[in-house]
């Protein structure tokens, strides 16, 4: 068994984490996180858009790493709304009690590496975050209401696996994840970086992570 509690270093951690969780809700309400401790560092994943195939082409995930004032082993997935919960609940600032249900989601399957990153460049969040308003616009428009799930899927992978103009090699699907979740800043650089068949976007605030 895992711990029953998370400690981070201090309130505002685990603020960040509670609204990490709820942009990621707010694309999927019924949506996981994945929590893992290892030592003093807790990673929560998220998924962000699915993938296709065996192989899970197009997944795309959110990561968002804490430090731990107090070092754990845990690896669970969970509601995303047990941990907006949790978070919005009283008592003591820094400590998430870790939540005794236990969900599945596909993207939990398809993990990427640990190591192997090689890098491929940056990119200006202006055009990261000018690149997923005009996918968002476009997937709305596209897909008015009455739109069948298999045309609006179709529609989704079409426009998320282009590239990010003046940006070949990093799909609009990472733009897409890091605007969602909150990792965008202005004025600053995303540095991007592949593995073997994944994309890694990373800024200051998470990585967004997609499979091709």
């Amino acid at each position: 068994m895992g711990p029953s509690r998370l400690v981070l270093t201090d309130a505002e951690s685990l603020l960040d984490l509670g609204r990490y969780a709820a942009r990621a809700r707010a694309l999927d309400a019924d949506g996981a996180v994945r929590l893992q401790a290892v030592g003093s560092v807790l990673a929560a994943w998220v998924g962000v858009l699915p993938g296709t195939g065996l192989l899970g082409v197009g997944t795309t995930l959110g990561l968002r790493t804490s430090a731990l004032a107090e070092p754990a082993q845990l690896d669970v997935l969970v509601p995303l709304a047990a941990v907006t919960d949790r978070v919005a609940r009283e008592g003591e600032p820094a400590v998430l009690p870790v939540p005794p249900m236990r969900v599945n989601a596909a993207w939990a399957a398809v993990s990427p590496p640990r190591g192997g990153w090689e890098p491929l460049g940056s990119v200006a969040s202006e055009a990261l975050q000018r690149s997923a308003s005009e996918g968002i616009a476009e997937v709305t428009s596209g897909a008015p209401d009455g739109s069948g799930a298999v045309a609006v899927a179709s529609l989704r992978a079409q426009v998320w696996r282009r590239p990010v103009p003046d940006a070949p090699g990093v799909p609009a699907a990472l733009a897409f994840a890091a605007y969602a979740l909150g990792f965008l800043t202005p004025g600053a650089e995303a540095t991007v970086a592949t593995s073997g068949p994944w994309t890694r976007l990373t800024t200051p605030a998470g990585h967004a992570l997609t499979r091709r």
